[in-house]
């Protein structure tokens, strides 16, 4: 499943350079893959399960500079699970093209909130992770 999260650019994400500060691109890879969470009819099971999700590697490629007023597009999709860990690729486009401004690989694991380790991706959990994978 993909997801498309808009983004507007304010002035606040301006560096002094007139375009997007490198770090809020994070912001809004986060922002993005806490809509595609969303998305999932499941993810109370997370919550009540006393599980969380936790970022272990990022990795961006800028392509091309956003200013501000322009109107971004992230797209966001599941596209493997391991053991432990899954992998999350994201796009930041100009709304409407296929103009890349970056893109992502997101690594990240599922953690045992009281322990504070990750789990193992077994039974309902898996089950989850399977159902939030890219479909070819």
């Amino acid at each position: 499943m993909q997801t498309r999260t808009p983004i507007k650019v304010r002035g606040y994400h301006i560096d002094l350079y007139g375009h997007v500060n490198n770090a809020r691109y994070l912001e809004f890879l986060e922002e993005a893959r806490w809509h595609f969470l969303e998305q999932q009819v499941e993810i109370d099971y997370l919550m009540k399960s006393g599980l969380g999700m936790a970022v272990v590697n990022i990795n961006i490629n800028f392509r091309r500079g956003a200013f501000m007023g322009e109107e971004l597009e992230v797209l966001t999709e599941m596209v493997k699970v391991g053991n432990k860990s899954a992998l999350i690729q994201q796009k930041i486009v100009l709304k409407g093209t296929d103009t890349l401004i970056a893109d992502a690989d997101v690594t990240f694991v599922v953690t045992d909130q009281k322990a504070q380790k990750s789990v193992v991706f077994e039974g309902k959990l898996l089950e989850l992770m399977q159902q939030w994978l890219k479909k070819d």
